[in-house]
């Protein structure tokens, strides 16, 4: 879990706010009623749900899962589904009765399941209408800011095109060290990733109870709660399938990683079909788990003081008083020096020409990229670097006044 601690900030922090939602630095608490207007879900189903009990995938249970997602898509709404059920299906199209130990084994079975996996779901939405697109990931790709820059355009790209992104966590070329240990976690990063409105972690159960119901039949479920409520750690359990890494201590770590983004998350019951149906109506099903805070206010604040800045730009007056007066994103035309030597996606302090700090923001271009388009317009970017990757230097919800 280290790893988890060194770079939660980046991974939960470094957001751009995407696709019209709901006012994050106001938001504090989501209510049920509330889900039938947002926007962006990630959804993510476990193998316990999509495979006939260990013997590939349950093509029939994919398609039925298919439709509810493919209803909130064609409403106008986005979704990424996140799915496990890879190592089965390749164990499946093997003859493997066992899953594989050898850390080897279990590559070579999802590198062989992806391919049934993907065309199941790319069969599915087309009869909708919708096409599918494949995203492997892996713990890399959201450490290096590079890559998880290039993560989040891509996914913000197929979105906007209103494709369905299929992810799963790149066993193929993923080792020991660089798992992301379940697809629980794989999600809560992807709705970090995407910013998103709502987690929705399918299982097996019918949400998380008190106590654990296998064992306690009778035992009450926990319709609601605030995510850092520290009774859901006594409350939940492990993985009972035996299929998948997860357990519901999984789903409750996943909760609070997504709701540092203002994600709130929904365990819900995975033996209703209609259940997606149910959440996009407002009903009460499942456990949800709210974030304590939006994602704007803790993003800004860890911007303002939870990280050393890795360069400098100075800005002229006008950019200072666009900055301090109307909140804009900063633009290369108002950038007169640059210095230090930064990535893109580090953490940069903007100065007036008198050393002072007036912000700090993630910037959209490295240091040598920055100093090439520094006072020209956005429009020429293009024209001087060869590509654009954003028309501004630093985009407004990146970036904080101090």
């Amino acid at each position: 879990m280290t790893w988890f601690l060194e770079n939660l900030r980046f991974w939960t922090d470094t957001k751009q706010w995407l696709f019209g939602r709901i006012p994050q630095s106001v938001m504090v608490r989501i209510s049920r009623d509330m889900l039938p207007d947002t926007r962006l879900w990630v959804v993510k189903i476990g193998s316990a749900l999509l495979t006939a009990e260990g013997k590939g995938l349950a093509r029939d249970a994919l398609s039925s899962w298919v439709e509810p997602m493919a209803d909130w898509v064609l409403s106008g709404k986005q979704l990424v589904l996140v799915s496990s059920g890879a190592v089965a299906e390749g164990m499946s199209r093997m003859g493997w009765r066992q899953r594989p130990a050898a850390l080897h084994e279990l590559q070579a079975a999802a590198a062989i399941g992806q391919m049934g996996l993907i065309r199941a779901y790319e069969t599915c939405f087309l009869k909708r209408g919708l096409h599918t697109a494949q995203v492997l990931l892996t713990h890399d790709d959201l450490t290096n800011r590079r890559r998880y820059l290039n993560a989040r355009s891509t996914l913000r790209t197929l979105l906007q095109l209103g494709v369905v992104p299929v992810v799963n966590e790149n066993d193929t070329v993923a080792n020991e060290e660089l798992r992301f240990g379940d697809n629980d976690t794989l999600a809560a990063l992807v709705a970090n990733l995407v910013e998103a409105d709502l987690l929705v972690l399918l299982t097996d159960q019918g949400g998380l109870f008190e106590s654990d119901p296998r064992y306690k039949p009778d035992a009450p479920l926990i319709s609601e709660s605030l995510v850092n409520d520290p009774v859901l750690d006594t409350a939940a359990g492990g993985s009972a399938s035996g299929l998948g890494r997860g357990g519901m201590l999984t789903k409750v770590r996943a909760a609070r990683l997504a709701a540092r983004s203002g994600t709130a998350t929904i365990i819900a019951p995975g033996a209703d079909k209609e259940v997606l149906h149910r959440i996009a109506r407002g009903e009460k099903t499942g456990t949800l788990l709210t974030p304590v805070q939006g994602a704007d206010a803790a993003r800004k604040r860890w911007l303002a003081g939870h990280l050393q800045v890795s360069g400098r730009l100075t800005l002229d007056k006008g950019a200072v008083r666009v900055l301090r007066e109307s909140g804009s994103s900063l633009l290369a035309v108002g950038v007169k020096e640059v210095s230090g030597n930064f990535l893109r996606g580090e953490v940069v302090s903007c100065i007036d020409e008198a050393g002072h700090e007036v912000a700090r923001g993630l910037a959209n271009y490295n240091a040598t990229e920055a100093d090439r388009i520094k006072g020209q317009p956005s429009g020429r970017i293009r024209e001087i670097l060869g590509y654009l990757d954003e028309d501004e230097l630093i985009h407004r919800d990146n970036l904080v006044l101090v």
